[in-house]
């Protein structure tokens, strides 16, 4: 399977693994590496630059295959800036590196004339446009069905892919509510050059981080099982549902600001349900995509379904022409 993604990333299939804060490490990043994808590492929950050098060279020992480091610009977990994560990117000649969060041209501007690709997510069509002025390889843009953070204007996927391909000239990587073969392949027919995915990841064996009660919530879930915290502080995020984030959106209704939400909405809240199981006290992140999720696989068996699904998918389509033509 050949696109200008798998080309510019020197990857078998176009599937890329998402960010995924507290949750995509060596192991994780590493399977998808190995199964043909583009597996990451994300930089900023790793908080120090020293811990995020210790996971490059783990990645390593595990794959000699391509990698990238998420760069969450706009987080600071840890007490880590991005300016030093970057840093370490840069000396540990990552091969790639994604953007999320803000503004990325910071990072473009320090990143000239080093051998980095890169992607940056948008949410629209105007920052896929500047995105690619600042010189991106490949733009990732998420609908409004995928989980954790989203764009603000509520676009789904089917529409946002097409409009962002006919709005720039690089690649273009579609991202919410894809988890399976038909969805790479309704990707591809968009007019996208590859896939991210990152709930579906989640419920992999090779996820180690996220704990069982997580990844049982994410494969019993139905579509339905998701809302979206922070609407009203400009982030929107979809998360499980649960009596937790009802609450967030309980009280964002009746007007509570950032200062009074801080410690609902934060990382150390997200830990305590993605860590310890702990629903009563935190939330998950995950996209609609739950609702076609319902197993837990290893990374290269999920791989192994999804490039038959789409091959099968393919042969129904062209078989579907096929029959067209000859009337």
């Amino acid at each position: 399977m050949k696109t200008r993604v798998t080309e510019i990333f020197g990857i078998k299939y176009p599937i890329i693994q998402g960010g995924l804060a507290y949750l995509a490490y060596a192991e994780l990043a590493a399977a998808v590496s190995n199964a043909g994808g583009l597996g990451q590492i994300t930089a900023a929950t790793l908080g120090t630059p020293e811990k995020l050098r210790e996971e490059i060279r783990k990645v390593r020992t595990l794959t000699d295959k391509p990698f990238a480091v998420n760069l969450a610009i706009a987080r600071h977990d840890n007490g880590g800036k991005y300016q030093e994560l970057l840093e370490v990117v840069i000396e540990e000649k990552v091969p790639a590196i994604s953007i999320t969060g803000a503004n990325p041209q910071p990072v473009f501007e320090r990143i000239k004339g080093e051998n980095i690709r890169t992607l940056v997510l948008v949410a629209g069509a105007r920052q896929a446009q500047k995105a690619e002025e600042l010189g991106a390889d490949a733009v990732m843009a998420v609908g409004q069905e995928g989980g954790g953070h989203l764009g603000r204007d509520d676009i789904g996927t089917m529409v946002l892919i097409p409009r962002v391909v006919d709005s720039v000239s690089i690649p273009v990587i579609a991202s919410g509510g894809i988890g399976d073969g038909r969805g790479l392949l309704a990707a591809l027919s968009l007019g996208a050059e590859g896939i991210e995915m990152g709930t579906r990841f989640i419920a992999t064996q090779e996820c180690i981080h996220a704990n069982e009660k997580y990844k049982q919530a994410i494969v019993h879930a139905k579509e339905t099982d998701t809302v979206v915290i922070k609407r009203t502080l400009g982030a929107p995020g979809r998360v499980l549902k649960n009596d937790f984030a009802l609450n967030i959106i309980e009280r964002e209704q009746e007007g509570a600001t950032y200062e009074d939400l801080k410690d609902v909405i934060s990382g150390k809240a997200n830990l305590e349900y993605i860590y310890d199981g702990n629903e009563v006290e935190g939330f998950g992140w995950a996209g609609q995509v739950i609702g076609l999720i319902n197993t837990i696989p290893t990374v290269q068996e999920l791989f192994d379904e999804m490039i038959l699904t789409a091959e099968k998918g393919q042969s129904r389509i062209d078989r579907l022409f096929g029959e067209l033509n000859h009337r």
